[in-house]
């Protein structure tokens, strides 16, 4: 029996998550809402059922099928995933709760909502079976990704990341800035408090905003414990799930051409799921440990939302497993893409 799954919210994440779940063989999704009658909600309905929030009349108008309101929808489901805009998933949470649904928030809610903030490879075991999960932000995903696996096999006695932030999402034409680059004036910005929610690491962080659409990147400086050569950083994280290398020398020199890269992926989207590190900028200098790494900010997330959901219905007891089932069905790589 498949787990029943309710994607709330039609944007830019749930409907990758609707995607992804789509092609789960131990989930299915039962129903997507779209708060607005547009032609993305013309776009949910063709792929999966679609329920209404609010008036109904506006999706008759627009000639867009509905299957019911929000809540008939919900009562379909074992476990809904929140994808709201940030603040309205706290919102919602009395409904869900109501109905008796677990569910699955995103990282523009705050850690209370749920109390329990969650990274696939950090902490599966302790989400088993847990009613409210929120799955942390695309930053705080990709700082997760790369900084656990090195903290647990070098130790890190420091941390510091500047994190330059896409302004908007590609589909955001009325964001900003345009010509401009605006720093987040207090320090620490959220993210290291975030990433705490999720393990205990002694981080600083600052954040600006750039305007580009396409990626986040961050700036990692850590203080290692434990001796380490860049060579065995490489070999580290080579190793480590959804975290890929790239080089500067195969052309792979930006941004832009990152995402190029995972357009000839010829994924869902064009999405790149994985955390792409350049393999150029590893270094170790008096004990710090530097590098680059760029994240694809719509998609990163998608496949911990698919083992947040293994684990908040106690489908997979094993952390590992649950990320490679996931991985094999949306063909998310690790180590150098090309090789």
């Amino acid at each position: 029996m498949k787990v029943k799954v309710f994607v709330n919210g039609y944007g830019t994440i749930g409907k990758r998550v609707a995607r992804a779940v789509s092609l789960q063989d131990d989930m299915e999704v039962v129903g997507v809402s779209k708060l607005k009658a547009d032609c993305f909600a013309r776009e949910a309905a063709s792929r999966f059922p679609l329920y209404g929030i609010g008036d109904l009349e506006k999706y008759d108008e627009a000639g867009i099928r509905v299957h019911g309101t929000l809540e008939e929808g919900l009562q379909k489901a074992d476990i809904v995933v929140d994808a709201t805009p940030a603040g309205i998933g706290a919102k919602y949470k009395e409904l869900y709760d109501k109905l008796g649904l677990r569910a699955i928030f995103q990282g523009g809610e705050k850690h209370e909502v749920a109390g329990f903030s969650f990274n696939a490879l950090v902490n599966y075991g302790k989400a088993l079976g847990r009613r409210f999960i929120r799955v942390v932000s695309c930053n705080t995903t990709g700082l997760a990704r790369t900084i656990y696996p090195i903290m647990r096999e070098y130790g890190v006695a420091e941390a510091f990341a500047v994190l330059v932030r896409r302004a908007a999402d590609p589909r955001e034409s009325r964001k900003g800035p345009i010509n401009a680059i605006v720093p987040s004036l207090h320090i620490p910005s959220h993210h290291g408090p975030d990433l705490r929610t999720v393990f205990d690491i002694p981080i600083t962080t600052a954040a600006v905003v750039v305007p580009t659409t396409i990626m986040h990147l961050h700036v990692v400086r850590l203080r290692l414990s434990r001796e380490a050569r860049p060579s065995d950083v490489v070999e580290l994280l080579s190793e480590t799930p959804r975290v890929i290398l790239v080089s500067g020398g195969d052309g792979l020199r930006s941004t832009a051409e990152i995402m190029e890269m995972a357009r000839g992926l010829c994924r869902g989207y064009g999405d790149l799921y994985e955390i792409a590190v350049w393999e150029d900028s590893i270094s170790v200098h008096d004990g710090w440990l530097h590098y680059f790494q760029a994240v694809h900010q719509e998609a990163d997330v998608v496949p911990e939302n698919v083992d947040a959901i293994r684990a908040a219905m106690e489908l997979e007891e094993d952390g590992l497993a649950s990320i490679r089932k996931t991985d094999s069905a949306l063909g998310v790589l690790h180590g150098k893409v090309f090789e």
